[in-house]
């Protein structure tokens, strides 16, 4: 039988803590929560994470790391190619990385896009967590916006932008459903989805 390793111990808390969070919220769950379904003790959750503040901040920062850097590779793939980007280009950069991240989650998938959209409705201080672990992203793509949209304020630009996020969120949080705008994780899927996507956004974007 194969010992559980720190790892191990820390993913199924990870993963618990994900599935609760995407559930009940930041409020409605708490540490004997996770502690009872993961079946660990709770030395081992402060020793992993500390508070349940910082459990959340891990939740979050392992699903924003690998889209946050993706993300910031294929906007700077656009600008090298075309400075400024189109608008369409910049939003297939944005859009692209969550979908497969979150879609190629395997088990986890459905609770990914569950707790993306836990995130968006939680109040503050606990919403300023994840806009935190997204922050460099958001920015560097605010960044890129204005210089393909100069006419708009920056204020114009990041409520658009979050709109922009709050569509996602929703596509994601759908997927797999009947009639779901995608309905598998598929490359052909995920690009089909972006362009869709793209195609409804930009007008917005521009208007």
């Amino acid at each position: 039988m194969k010992a559980t390793t720190s790892t191990d111990t820390k993913e199924q808390i990870l993963n618990v803590a994900e599935h609760l969070f995407a559930e009940r919220g930041f409020a409605g769950t708490s540490l004997r929560s996770v502690i009872r379904e993961a079946e660990v003790n709770l030395s081992a959750v402060h020793y992993h994470f500390g508070s349940k503040e910082e459990l959340f901040s891990a939740v979050v920062a392992r699903i924003a790391k690998p889209v946050v850097k993706d993300q910031l590779e294929r906007l700077a793939k656009c600008q090298a190619q075309d400075d400024p980007p189109s608008v369409e280009a910049i939003l297939e950069a944005f859009l692209t990385p969550p979908l497969q991240v979150v879609l190629n989650s395997g088990d986890r998938s459905t609770n990914c896009a569950r707790f993306m959209g836990r995130c968006r409705t939680e109040p503050d201080p606990i919403r300023a967590i994840a806009e935190k672990e997204f922050g460099d992203s958001i920015k560097v793509y605010l960044d890129a916006l204005g210089r393909s949209l100069p006419d708009f304020s920056r204020t114009e630009l990041d409520w658009k932008l979050d709109l922009t996020v709050a569509v996602l969120v929703r596509v994601l949080i759908q997927a797999r459903k009947p009639n779901a705008l995608i309905r598998d994780n598929s490359p052909e899927s995920i690009q089909t989805t972006v362009s869709k996507l793209v195609s409804f956004l930009a007008p917005g974007m521009r208007s």
